[in-house]
Formats: C-alpha cells, structure tokens, sequence
C-alpha cells in the first residue's frame, strides 16, 4: 500500500466509528501513556522496598521458621532472579510480541505472583511466589521504558523515563511508610496487608494499558504504515494530519532507520563473532547493559532493600528507630529525585552519572570511617548518627544522578532493530547484579561489619573515568541521531569527540533534517504544479 492511500485512511477512518482512545490526542494521550508507565515503575519501586520493612517483622519471620541471614538473603534475592527470567524472555520474545502486549502479560504474571505472596505460610511458598512476581515485573521494567521512549517527543523524552523513576522512588517510599504503619499491628496482616497492596497498581494497569496506543516506531519497523502515521499524528494533536512535514519526517527518519538498520543487520551468529557491519551494536548493547551493573555496584540496593536491618545491624539503632528512619529517608529520597527531572536534559546523562559516582564514594568512605567507631563506649552513638546521616546524603546523590539514567540510557543508545533487545538486556544486567548485592548483603553486614561498605566505595571511584572515557552523551539528541554516530564513529573512546560528548544536539544533525524538509516540502510544490498543469 503506497504513503498515499494510508494518508486518506489515517485521516478518515476515526469518522467510521468511535475515535480511538477515548478522542484523546496530543499532550492528553501522552499523559495516559505516562500514566500506565510510570504506575509500572511505581510498582517496581513498591515491591523493592515492602520487603525490607517485612523482613524484620516478627510475625513473618515466625511463619518463615526464623530463617538465618543466608536464607532471608536467599527469600528476598530470588525475587531479583524472577526479574532476570522475566527480563530475558522480553529479549527473546517482546520485538516479536511489541510493547502492549509484552507488557500486559507482565503485569497478569505479576498480579498472580503477588496473590500468591499474600497467602504464604512456608519458604517454599514464599520463594516461588516471590519468582513469580519477579518474572513479571522483570517483564514490566524492561518493556515500559522503551514504550513511554517511543511514544514521547524528543524534549519530553528524558524527563518523563525520568519522572518514571522518581514514582519509581515514590513506590519504595510508599512501601516504607507502609510496612512502618502496619508494624504496630498484631498478627499476619501486619506483613500480608502490605505484600496485598501491589494489586491496586495491577488494576490501574489492567484498566489502562489495553487501549493505549501501540508505539508507532514499533509498528512502521514491522510493516504496519497506516497505524504507525495514525499513531504519529494522535500523539502530535488534534491539529496534526499525515500530510503535516513534522510527521512526514518522522515517519521517514523511521523507516529511513530501520531501512539502514535491516541493509545492516547482522545475524545473532555474526553479532557473537563480533561482525555488525559498522553499526557498532555489540558496543552500545554493552554500554546500555553496563549502566545497569554501575547502578547495582553504586551499591544503592545495599540499604534499599535492607536499610533497617542495616541501621539495626551496623549502626545499632532499635527496631522502631529504624524503621522510622528508613521511612523518613525514602522522603528525602523522593524530594532530591525531582532534581534529576530538572538537570537530565541540562546536564545530561554523562555529567549526572560522574557527579553521581563522585559523591556517592564520598559517602561511603565516610560512613566506613565512621561505622568503624560504632563500639566506642564514650562516642560510639555519635558516630552511628553520623554514619546514618550520609546514608541519607547518599540517597541525595543516587536519587538526583543514578536513579533514572540506567533505564533511559539503554532505550536511547540501541539502534531501533536492537532497542528492545538492548532494554531487555539492560534489564537483565541489573536484575542478576541486583540479585549478587542483594544476596551477599546480610552475610557481608554479618561478617564484614564496617569494612563491607569498602567494596561500594571503591566501584563509585572507579565509574567516574570509566564513563567519562567510553560513554557518549545521548541528551537531546532524536533517537535516529544515535545510529548516524555509530554509523560514522568505530572508536571505543568518546571522551576527545565534541559532537559524541557535548550536551547540545550536534549542528549537522539539526542541519540534515532541515534539508530533508526542505526537499520534502520542494517535492510537494513540484506535484502541485505538476497537477496544475495537468
């Protein structure tokens, strides 16, 4: 079917029947897409934090059988697990599936593991609950930001995958005053209530995903012209038709991507042997997926998911101080994360991850130095609220620069055939990371005391050259300028390149796609004189 037989259809067919989505355009349907977004990353973000109030509930632990550091390690860790499964069948199956569909199976997956969760009474039970729940929110987290990346505009794209992730925080905050709330109740539902509460995000999910639109990069990459214009121009507005010059060059910087990309295309045994035709695909797969792994060896999930076992443990706080505290910090945590929303455009993704690692390693350093004094006799209480002060300054830093850059940065550096390949496998990274930190956590705590917190410090110092040397800045650039790069780029290091590492997006490129409208637009009078003389 040729550009001008869908170009009727796209503008003709919401007068056959009811218009899709609910008459909604524009900033309007970019809002509900953010919306069913950013309730996934709420999620995510809910369920990373309720276990680390559980875990020190009294209640559970007597159901659990009292389980050791090795085995409470072990119940919250396979969670992590569940989430790399579910992660890696997005990379095996989700470009097949495109991103609504992936996504809805995530979120049934997930609603089944959390009911599950709710009505154990053994390990065994918890453990395959706890799975289950992974598989699906492994599935989620890999799918949403590539679909709130393609549905978005180029300026809105970084804030709002970055928004995501401040709801992100607003989850695990939400969890922490929770499972604080309920622990002055008596009996089981001082931990069930809290687990149960996930399936109010899987109903806002249920009821908003199904109509929402499918991404329109993801439909003109599988042949699917008409819906994919229609889709363009629902997102641009009411006032936007098929025939309009943004959404020609939109479409055309899209098909003119994935036409490169397919020419280009290497086999799966060709990208084993490292041969991809000069698209540089293994290196921005590694790049996106590294950014993950940095995030979990920042050490973040260190206190997120044990923070009061870690104030009760390290600095030797009471169980309520610690949960009160844990509570308070998720606030602050919260709070400094809309900073990031304000700086990842400005700043862009290079400078927030190497300010990040910086002041996070200062932290830590501080906190080892200060924990290591814990069982002074005279000052030992002063040094474990000074200690507790820069796990909170801590959470400053992560929340402004790491909390949001490792998820959008895998959905901007892969090329379009590779995207959700790339985000799945970003994915995958930080669930089996998680899953190491996570893990090690309570028995490093027990054995280690003060000289664990050495390991973490000493990744941050190493993240800050590594990004400055090998990351390029993927800021305000338009998706398909990441391919031209790596089309005309073959050098690992980026740190001597302007255009790879500048904030701005490169003059050329704003330069190539006004001549493609210029053409476009000459080519359009071209047909109209020639029909006039006719």
């Amino acid at each position: 079917m040729g550009f001008a037989s869908f170009e009727l259809e796209s503008e003709e067919s919401p007068t056959k029947g009811k218009p899709p989505y609910f008459g909604m355009t524009g900033t309007q349907l970019n809002i509900w897409v953010t919306v069913a977004c950013t309730t996934a990353m709420t999620l995510f973000g809910y369920d990373q934090g309720v276990f680390g109030g559980i875990i020190v509930t009294p209640d559970f632990l007597e159901t659990m059988g009292n389980p050791g550091p090795d085995l409470q390690g072990t119940i919250v860790s396979l969670y992590d697990i569940g989430c790399f499964f579910g992660a890696i069948s997005t990379f095996i199956f989700g470009e097949t599936l495109g991103r609504k569909k992936t996504f809805m199976i995530g979120v049934v997956i997930m609603s089944i593991g959390a009911i599950l969760q709710t009505c154990a009474f053994s390990v065994a039970q918890m453990i395959v609950a706890r799975l289950i729940t992974g598989v699906g929110n492994g599935i989620n987290t890999a799918t949403a930001p590539v679909w709130q990346s393609e549905t978005s505009k180029p300026a809105w794209r970084g804030k709002l995958v970055i928004f995501e992730m401040i709801m992100n925080v607003a989850g695990f905050s939400l969890s922490n005053w929770m499972t604080y709330g309920f622990s002055f109740a008596s009996g089981s539902i001082a931990w069930r209530f809290p687990i149960a509460f996930q399936l109010v995000f899987s109903f806002v999910l249920l009821s908003t995903v199904p109509w929402l639109p499918e991404s329109p990069r993801w439909l003109l990459a599988h042949g699917h012209h008409d819906e994919g214009v229609r889709v363009l121009v629902a997102l641009e507005g009411a006032h936007a038709t098929s025939k309009d010059e943004y959404i020609v060059n939109q479409r055309d910087s899209i098909l003119e991507a994935v036409r490169a990309e397919q020419e280009n295309a290497p086999t799966w045994q060709d990208i084993m042997k490292g041969r991809t035709g000069g698209t540089g695909m293994i290196q921005r797969l590694l790049l996106g997926a590294g950014t993950q792994w940095m995030q979990q060896l920042v050490g973040i999930n260190v206190t997120s998911y044990y923070l009061p076992l870690v104030l009760q443990n390290s600095v030797g706080l009471s169980n309520n101080l610690a949960r009160l505290l844990a509570a308070c910090n998720s606030v602050s945590y919260l709070f400094f994360s809309f900073f990031g929303l304000l700086l990842i455009e400005k700043a862009g993704r290079r400078k927030l991850m190497m300010w990040g690692a910086a002041g996070q390693c200062f932290c830590y350093i501080l906190i080892t130095g200060l924990l290591s004094h814990t069982n002074d006799p005279a000052n030992g209480k002063t040094f474990g609220a000074g200690a507790t002060a820069f796990f909170f300054l801590y959470y400053v830093f992560f929340g402004v620069c790491w909390q949001g850059v490792p998820w959008l940065y895998p959905t901007e550096i892969n090329s379009l055939a590779m995207r959700t390949k790339g985000a799945a496998l970003g994915t995958a990274s930080n669930w089996i990371s998680n899953y190491m930190v996570v893990q090690i956590t309570p028995t490093g705590i027990a054995n280690l005391g003060w000289r664990f917190y050495i390991i973490w410090a000493v990744f941050n110092a190493l993240f800050v050259p590594l990004v400055w040397l090998v990351y390029p800045e993927t800021a305000n650039r338009h998706l398909e300028d990441i391919d031209r790069l790596y089309r005309e780029e073959r050098s690992i290091f980026v740190f001597r390149n302007k255009e790879a590492t500048q904030v701005e997006r490169p003059q050329r490129f704003i330069d190539a796609d006004q001549e493609r409208i210029d053409m476009i637009a000459r080519t359009a009078r071209e047909g109209s004189g020639i029909e006039e003389t006719i």
